[in-house]
């Protein structure tokens, strides 16, 4: 007699197969530039000067001018605002909405993927110069601060908190969502907020757009940051050695960020899965011989009493599912009496239907769980990856989830008023034509499908085939020096490339020079591997299938980034033919005189409309079912 359980053929080789796309593009795109970047900081000259040997004379010098220390210090100070709406208010409005069941949580999601789609940092900063006018009112008058040394940088920590507040507290409470799902919420909850407390920092130590259309580092040098001093040092005064020093100091910051980033998701056993998504069933049993409702993001492994599908976790809620390699003699629930009170039991009467055994290595006593699905160890009380329960939420929740989504809403609204008002506003100008549409968002397409595409594959391979068995997430190492590195930082070595290539002011040049994005590497990896846990050894249909979903996501969020990144266009776009919206938006605004700038340029409405669609229906139908769990705690499962 053949076994029912085939031996999963060894498939670590595809695994290392698969990574290999990302190795290369790392090595390429990540490390070769960097060792340049490194290399030139140890030159003096530039484009108007041969390059000559100068050992750590740049570095000394940046070192000892108060020039760095002030530019570290402002930069730095950048953030401090940001991180509380991140780790302060957005994990309050998360538990708000999480609490409040799942109309309020997928009407918030709705409101925050608005705020997520209409920002752009240049047209954030650009409707605040509109402030900068003597007969300026309301919000944006805080604007005239920005003229006298000694009000600018607090004035400049104001806007960047006020023109960020929403797609900060979006973006983190879009983190803190999943990680709520968890059976064991506080561990998870800390390690995300550490991950969004490290991310919020890598990206204040790149700010660069805002600055750079309201003050360019003035008056005074007062609001200089980073970015903007190593922009002065290579590209205004075409010393590229110390722009490269500044460039390499604030790559070693950056590093440090993102290994450390990858330590909390590594030895937390950060994992992502998907929760099957139910329908009400008031705790009544499945029909004698009809299937659990199949879910088709689900993952296989378990089936209904007589062979109909069911996703993984299902069989706990429906009472009429066991695993498809339940032992024949397996422990079975009385006839007609309840479901052993444990974990995987939500509707505490639910019923188990006569003869149906529990699932593979659950056993039916007291504290055990009924139908857990496979894989599931046999662990009095808990359920390895299963689900623990549908929380009902209250009436006093529910107006708490309410009031705190029309709090954030009204913030929201409040402190972009400046950017809606110079939405509104008709410009004096456009800043966009059909040319500079189609340099903005097709290399900013392409760059997102080939680094994200390239970080799914490796996704695969290392999360999901496993290579290096249970420590194969330490494979992200090798990458986690660059998780939090944008173009700035290796913009210097890049710029030199594309020159030495002769594809400036080129079509090409625009795509962002990136093979691989690190960032969508550890998300999908970590997606990959919780599907992986809980497949039953289906690669194609329990971990393929259900991520392919999330590298759309990604691609689409990496496409926007690209989109609105000023950093790397301004450098490589001399000449009109080959300026993007952001470039066209602070070459107008720089040439500005009494008129009004063409503030909605950078988000056109079909842009906006087509995002904000596809968004909202990746939140309610796949995001809104994402769960973070460490250790291998067990998540909870809503009803739909």
């Amino acid at each position: 007699m053949t076994s029912p359980n085939p031996p999963r053929p060894n498939l670590s080789a595809l695994g290392w197969l698969l990574a290999v796309p990302a190795l290369l593009g790392a090595l390429i795109t990540l490390l070769l530039p960097t060792v340049q970047t490194l290399w030139l900081s140890f030159q003096s000259g530039g484009v108007m000067r041969e390059s000559a040997y100068a050992g750590t004379a740049n570095y000394a010098d940046l070192l000892g001018d108060g020039a760095f220390w002030r530019a570290l210090g402002f930069t730095l100070s950048l953030t401090l605002l940001p991180l509380l709406v991140a780790v302060v208010v957005a994990p309050l409005l998360a538990l708000a909405l999480d609490r409040a069941g799942a109309w309020p949580r997928r009407a918030g999601r709705v409101v925050l993927s608005l705020a997520v789609v209409t920002f752009s940092p240049v047209a954030v900063a650009g409707a605040w110069t509109r402030g900068l006018s003597p007969e300026s009112s309301g919000l944006a008058a805080l604007a005239q601060g920005l003229r006298e040394p000694g009000t600018a940088p607090w004035t400049l920590r104001l806007i960047v908190a006020a023109g960020t507040f929403g797609i900060v507290c979006a973006l983190a409470v879009l983190a803190y969502l999943p990680a709520l799902r968890g059976g064991s919420a506080v561990p998870a909850t800390l390690a995300v907020a550490a991950l969004v407390l490290l991310a919020t920092v890598a990206t204040g130590v790149q700010t660069f757009s805002i600055g750079m259309v309201l003050t360019r580092g003035g008056p005074q040098h007062a609001t200089e940051t980073l970015a903007g001093l190593q922009y002065d040092y290579a590209f205004r005064m075409a010393r590229f050695g110390p722009g490269a020093a500044v460039a390499a100091l604030s790559g070693v910051i950056l590093g440090v960020l993102g290994v450390v980033a990858t330590l909390v998701a590594v030895l937390s056993r950060l994992r992502i899965t998907l929760t099957p998504r139910l329908k009400p069933a008031q705790g009544a049993p499945a029909l004698k011989g009809g299937p659990v409702p199949h879910d088709p993001f689900g993952t296989p492994g378990a089936s209904g009493p007589h062979g109909g599908p069911v996703s993984h976790g299902e069989a706990a809620y429906h009472g009429g599912a066991h695993a498809r390699h339940g032992a024949p003699g397996g422990a079975h629930a009385p006839q007609g009496g309840p479901v052993p009170h444990g974990e995987a039991a939500p509707y505490g009467g639910a019923q188990a239907p006569q003869g149906v055994p529990a699932s593979h290595g659950s056993p039916a006593a007291p504290g055990g769980v009924y139908g857990a699905g496979i894989g599931s160890p046999a662990a009095p009380g808990r359920a390895y990856g299963a689900a623990v329960g549908r929380r009902t939420a209250g009436p006093g929740w529910v107006a708490a989830g309410a009031v705190a989504l029309l709090i954030f809403a009204a913030a929201w609204v409040l402190l972009s008023w400046p950017w809606i008002d110079g939405v509104l506003a008709t410009p004096s100008a456009p800043a966009s034509t059909l040319r500079t549409h189609v340099n903005t968002w097709v290399p900013a397409l392409a760059g997102a499908l080939v680094s994200v595409g390239v970080a799914y594959l490796a996704a695969l391979g290392i999360g999901g085939l496993r290579p290096l068995g249970r420590g194969s997430e330490w494979l992200l190492l090798a990458f986690a020096p660059w998780l939090f590195v944008g173009p700035g930082p290796l913009g210097v070595a890049n710029w030199q490339n594309a020159r030495n290539l002769g594809l400036i002011d080129s079509f090409p040049a625009l795509v962002p020079p990136l093979l691989v994005s690190v960032p969508a590497l550890l998300v999908l990896t970590l997606l990959c591997k919780g599907l992986s846990e809980r497949s039953g050894g289906d690669f194609f249909g329990g971990v393929l299938l259900p991520s392919l979903p999330m590298a759309g996501i990604l691609a689409g969020a990496v496409t926007l980034v690209n989109a609105h990144d000023l950093s790397w266009p301004l450098l490589v776009a001399q000449q009109a033919d080959a300026y993007t919206t952001p470039v066209s938006q602070v070459t107008r605004l720089g040439s500005f005189a009494g008129g009004t700038p063409d503030i909605g340029a950078a988000t056109p409405l079909l842009v906006v409309a087509v995002a904000l669609a596809a968004l909202v229906a990746a939140q309610l139908l796949y995001l809104d079912r994402l769960a973070v769990t460490t250790n291998g705690s067990p998540v909870r499962t809503d009803a739909a």
